[in-house]
């Protein structure tokens, strides 16, 4: 599932206060949350140099088997992009001021990875002789 890119006017519109939805602080343990009946987690970002989230996100994805959207809020660049879609992301808030076509190019630069991940977690050579 592509990323879907959220700037944060739109993310002002959509209502965080939802049952369905899971805000869950970035040093909390996922492994804890209550995710019955939850269609999507926001994780936030602090700054970009915390990246806890991304360790919730492959929580959530890997281990848990979460199916909802998460989405990744608070200070997310275009260069985190790649790395975000990658842990299990599916929707991330750019902060303000970050360009939507620069966050699209960041995405679409790399096609493939080769090693395995929350997404994906076959390596690039497993999934091609399968």
């Amino acid at each position: 599932m592509p990323l879907q890119l959220i700037t944060a006017h739109e993310a002002q519109a959509s209502d965080a206060s939802s049952p369905e939805v899971l805000v869950l602080p970035n040093d909390a343990d996922p492994r804890t949350a209550q995710l019955d009946g939850v269609k999507r987690v926001d994780l936030h970002f602090p700054a970009f140099t915390d990246g806890r989230a991304h360790s919730q996100a492959f929580l959530l994805r890997r281990r848990l088997g979460f199916q909802g959207d998460i989405r990744a809020t608070g200070d997310v660049l275009a260069d985190q992009l790649p790395l975000i879609a990658r842990n299990g992301f599916t929707q991330a808030v750019l902060k303000e001021g970050q360009d939507l076509v620069t966050a699209q190019r960041q995405l679409a630069r790399f096609p493939s990875y080769y090693q395995g991940d929350a997404v994906l977690p076959q390596p690039r050579f497993a999934r091609e002789t399968a």
